[in-house]
């Protein structure tokens, strides 16, 4: 058999967590396959050679797209371009559906196979997606048990694979021992402030996250603050927003899990970190703010009563849900005092997790992904 090659695309920082393990099974699997794409430090340590970094594509919110649109066109020509020029065995898409449908549309035309991992939100919001889907893409492997009924029924060929981080968050560590181990003092409380792995995120929410932090450690001095560095968030930039403030920020690239074990309440942004977080057993709420304009959109196009994954995926509101004009510092303030003071905060988030694990379904999904991926390619 030659050498089979494959391009992997993906648009924000979670598609490349996923990707880069997915890329991992499948080199354990079949060493010599090749691959390249758009992505980041996950899919280049799995041994992806990166054309453009994801960074380049991840923004959120329908005005702030618009904003970037030139650059973002600029990119999808160029990889068009070298889709014709060298023509690889499989595309795979990876979620980030606006950029990657219009890729599918392109990779038919020429004559590519097309797996898509991750299925755009077509539940909640967009379901006329589905038939486009249907016309570009030759198989989805999809994270939800859910989600199947939605492509068998559109006639899309499908399959479980399962969500990859039933496997991949694992809690090896007291949130004693993770303090100990990310240099944190023992006898403080320590508040996580994650405000998403996009700018136009960090943005919106950060200096608020950092304002309710400063009234925290005026009413209580005995709180540590923590901040994780999302990959492709350059530094430089988070550190202009963070010197507006004059709360002092323990800023970590790396040992993300570990650092959020060690926090005793969290603030987050809406997305797969969310998930993360309830994983490992930590108490938090999420916070979501857009512009005013993108959110008039969404409100009437999302279908769904909930944005965050833990409340979709168990189909209650077990993880408080603060959006748009709700994120106030007093609110903010408000929330992680009381994860704080609650003594039965941890036991709820312990609660939470099992109910999320059962919800997630089967485990192996990177494998199961790899395996898809192969299967594609045999036949």
């Amino acid at each position: 058999m030659s050498q089979q090659t494959i391009v992997v695309i993906t648009g924000e920082a979670s598609g490349d967590a996923h990707a880069g393990r997915m890329i991992g099974e499948l080199k354990q699997l079949r060493p010599d396959i090749t691959v390249r794409g758009i992505g980041g430090d996950n899919m280049r340590a799995a041994g992806a050679e990166i054309m453009v970094d994801f960074s380049e594509l991840a923004v959120m919110g329908i005005v702030e797209v618009l904003k970037r649109y030139r650059h973002i066109k600029n990119i999808f020509n160029q990889l068009l371009a070298d889709l014709k020029a060298n023509k690889p065995d499989l595309l795979v898409l990876v979620d980030y559906p606006g950029f990657n449908l219009k890729l599918a549309k392109q990779a038919k035309k020429l004559g590519i196979p097309v797996l898509y991992y991750i299925s755009p939100k077509v539940w909640a919001w967009r379901a006329g997606r589905v038939k486009t889907i249907k016309q570009y893409v030759d198989k989805m492997a999809v994270l939800f048990p859910f989600e199947v009924a939605i492509y068998k029924d559109a006639g899309v060929p499908v399959t479980c694979v399962g969500h990859p981080l039933v496997d991949a968050v694992k809690n090896t560590l007291t949130t004693k021992q993770a303090k100990i181990k990310m240099g944190l003092k023992l006898n403080r409380r320590v508040v996580g402030l994650f405000p998403g792995s996009r700018r136009s995120e960090i943005d919106n929410l950060l200096p608020i996250m950092l304002d309710a932090a400063q009234v925290i450690l005026q009413k209580n001095a005995n709180v540590d603050v923590v901040l994780p560095i999302a990959p492709g968030i350059d530094e430089v930039y988070l550190n202009n927003i963070l010197a507006k403030s004059p709360v002092p920020v323990k800023v970590i690239r790396d040992n993300f899990y570990d650092l959020t074990t060690a926090c005793d309440a969290i603030v987050a942004a809406s997305g797969t970190v969310t998930l993360e977080i309830a994983l490992l057993g930590v108490p938090h709420f999420i916070a979501y703010r857009v512009s005013p304009i993108s959110y008039q959109i969404l409100r009437r196009l999302v279908k769904i009563p909930y944005v965050g994954l833990c409340n979709i995926v168990t189909g209650k509101p077990v993880i408080l849900e603060l959006l748009q004009d709700d994120v106030t510092v007093e609110r903010l303030e408000t929330e992680l005092t009381t994860l704080l003071s609650n003594p039965t905060s941890k036991a709820k988030a312990d609660s939470i997790r099992e109910q999320v694990l059962t919800a997630l379904g089967p485990s192996g999904g990177a494998h199961n992904a790899a395996q898809t991926i192969l299967n594609m390619l045999d036949n």
